[in-house]
């Protein structure tokens, strides 16, 4: 396993990020446990969840699975573990966003589960436009300087919101962000116009999710691979793509190697990505994602997926002007 920096910081992670999502819903507790068991033999280090995973049966069931884990052995010393912040946890006033008052409460209640004292990076689900920027930053300082948080992080924001923010923290003579979470892959490079020449401009690592597209880039469109979307939704997104789908996978073909591990190994060939993250609901799936390591695409290969899968034609503003 190769370990890389997180962004502009000294924090060291592995270069593929396990993702939990699926931990306590499509994978049992007893299962999930095996696979991270299996991910730190392989040298993962850098583990991600989020407080409102589990929902389908209850709010936070995956950290609590993930924090059953951490509690047994060495596990927590050997693991970078991220979680987020956002989403609602109930129909109550206060129960959602960045307030400052939701971001500390819900940090509590997070370390309860993940049954740790701290959190290595702890990411902002969403950006909040109803709350002040300074507000959300002065919650994460307070968060650091209580030692429950040592770096922080974002997801799904735009390259604005990214300078926004960098730009509050410099004033504030404080660290800012470290990493953002973005939906990247082949189908899905909108990232590349103005998010990640940001991450690469301000020194935020990107961490690309849902590398697979749902699933349909890993050879087998529209099957259930646990994925952000539902099983219709990335059939009819994968007979959109057929032909697409068709030229990639006789590329991966003549590479020798499957589809995920091509598409895996396209991400880290991108400049300023730091760990795609993968969710695997088995081993199997795991050993899968984990041969896109060992997969070097040579720039002929690199151009024929440019063809396969055009981006917006590189970053902004160059891409649409001059």
């Amino acid at each position: 396993m190769e370990y890389v920096h997180l962004g502009r910081s000294g924090l060291m992670v592995s270069r593929l990020c396990l993702g939990t999502m699926n931990f306590g819903t499509r994978a049992e507790p007893p299962v999930a446990h095996r696979i991270m068991d299996r991910a730190l033999e392989m040298g993962f280090n850098f583990f991600d969840t989020a407080n409102v995973y589990g929902r389908a049966v209850r709010i936070g069931l995956t950290e609590e699975v993930v924090g059953d884990w951490l509690s047994q052995g060495d596990h927590r010393q050997r693991v970078v573990l991220a979680t987020k912040v956002f989403a609602r946890t109930s129909d109550w006033p206060n129960e959602g966003g960045l307030s400052a008052r939701h971001i500390i409460s819900a940090c509590e209640a997070s370390l309860r589960r993940l049954r740790t004292d701290h959190i290595d990076l702890y990411q902002m689900h969403h950006v909040d436009r109803g709350t002040p920027v300074d507000e959300t930053l002065e919650a994460f300082e307070l968060l650091r300087q209580q030692g429950k948080v040592t770096y922080f992080g974002s997801s799904n924001f735009a390259g604005w919101h990214l300078a926004r923010y960098q730009e509050h923290a410099r004033a504030r003579g404080t660290q800012g962000l470290v990493s953002e979470q973005s939906l990247y892959n082949l189908l899905s490079r909108e990232v590349e116009l103005e998010v990640l020449p940001a991450c690469r401009e301000y020194g935020i690592g990107m961490i690309p999710w849902s590398p697979l597209a749902s699933g349909i880039l890993g050879g087998a469109p529209g099957a259930d691979h646990g994925g952000r979307r539902s099983d219709a939704g990335a059939r009819e997104r994968g007979a959109k793509h057929r032909d697409q789908l068709a030229a990639f996978e006789q590329l991966c073909r003549e590479a020798g190697s499957q589809p995920s591990e091509v598409a895996l190994a396209w991400l880290l060939a991108q400049p300023g990505v730091t760990a795609p993250i993968i969710g695997p609901r088995t081993e199997e799936q795991l050993t899968q994602a984990a041969l896109g390591l060992d997969v070097q695409l040579g720039d002929a290969e690199l151009a024929r997926l440019d063809q396969i899968f055009p981006g917006p034609g590189g970053a902004a503003p160059e891409a649409y002007a001059w």
